[in-house]
């Protein structure tokens, strides 16, 4: 077992990466000081590969647990849905110090961590992330929201867990192309930070692709790392933080106007080569640079080239990003494999060049 600790203060916690976690649930939740009842939020296919199973092997270690269930899809992170949830957590009488576990991917994580963080003003949450995407990303960092209308994330906080269990033996029950999504935050951290991590990935396609246990273990580690990292220095998102979104400009957009139809990991990887492409034409990244961007995201299966939605729709949709300031579009854009910069200063003619190319 790895760990990662997120200092901050008061709302530090551990980030626990390693094969057969879910099985050590009971002690780990015991040494965070939770004894008794335990609320776990999953939906109906998480629920059958391990949210049973978890719920016995906590029923044996003397924790009086309660699922709820949401059905799965991106179009279930809505305050329609939190509402529900609100209802049920008080039909079962949750209290302030009952614990949420969050057991699922980015959708669970994101809809429960919003539920914690505003249910009784905010009770424990336990992220126990079973995608690669919520393992190396979106169960790190506090970034709990539900969407509104298109708008992705629209509504939410900034509600640190108090313990993140990331058991890497849930991966290998991940479709494809999930994992293939995950993949896409994996390659984005490499490029945002660390570049000898960029090389391990590509050395290392094979084992990564056979689901390796060694080698999923150390893709989590790095990328958990570099993402607490980052957290660390700007928990709200004020500044260097927004190095994270590299490719979630355009790629935030292409979720919109797909309406969602498009996967996170997928968009993303689209989004990093429209910034990286960006880049290269304005004279940051090297074209050689750029080519290995290109191969490690198809090696990792993810699709390089725009979908068929309307451009303009896409512009349009990233003059609504949260990360406008000013009202300037804030891209992410490469200098080289593992540096980054932030600039609202891309002409949007170019941006829909390069989409439209």
């Amino acid at each position: 077992m790895k760990s990662v600790n997120v200092r901050l203060g008061d709302r530090s916690y551990d980030i626990l990466i390693g094969t057969g976690l879910l099985g050590q649930a009971g002690r780990l939740l015991k040494y965070c000081g939770f004894n008794d009842r335990l609320i776990i939020i999953t939906n109906p296919v998480v629920q059958a590969l391990y949210g049973n199973t978890l719920r016995e092997r906590l029923s044996a270690d003397g924790f009086r647990v309660t699922i709820l269930t949401v059905a799965d899809g991106e179009e279930q992170k809505s305050l329609d849905v939190a509402g529900r949830l609100y209802t049920q957590l008080g039909d079962c009488y949750a209290e302030r110090t009952t614990p949420i576990l969050a057991l699922g991917g980015g959708v669970i994580g994101d809809l429960a961590g919003f539920v914690a963080a505003t249910y009784m003003r905010g009770v424990p949450l336990v992220q126990i992330p079973t995608t690669l995407l919520a393992q190396v990303d979106s169960s790190i960092g506090g970034k709990v929201a539900v969407n509104h209308g298109k708008l992705k994330n629209e509504i939410g906080a900034f509600y640190q867990p108090v313990l993140v269990i990331s058991d890497t033996a849930t991966l290998k029950t991940l479709p494809a192309n999930e994992f293939a999504s995950g993949m896409a935050e994996v390659i984005k951290s490499a490029v945002i930070k660390d570049s000898d991590f960029f090389t391990i990935i590509e050395n290392n396609r094979g084992k990564i692709k056979a689901l390796d246990d060694t080698a999923l273990e150390e893709v989590v580690f790095r990328s958990a790392s570099i993402k607490a990292s980052v957290v660390i220095q700007d928990e709200i998102d004020m500044s260097l933080r927004n190095i994270l979104n590299f490719g979630h400009t355009a790629g935030h957009a292409i979720e919109t106007v797909s309406d969602f139809g498009v996967e996170h990991g997928h968009a993303v990887a689209i989004g990093m080569m429209v910034a990286a492409k960006i880049a290269e034409k304005l004279g940051y990244f090297e074209n050689g640079d750029l080519i290995r961007l290109k191969s490690i995201l198809e090696g990792a299966d993810l699709p390089l080239i725009m979908p068929e939605l309307d451009t303009g729709k896409i512009i349009m949709a990233m003059k609504h990003d949260k990360k406008i300031a000013g009202g300037k579009v804030r891209f992410v854009l490469p200098k080289a494999i593992g540096e980054v910069f932030i600039t609202d200063e891309v002409n949007m003619s170019l941006v829909e060049e390069v989409i439209s190319g």
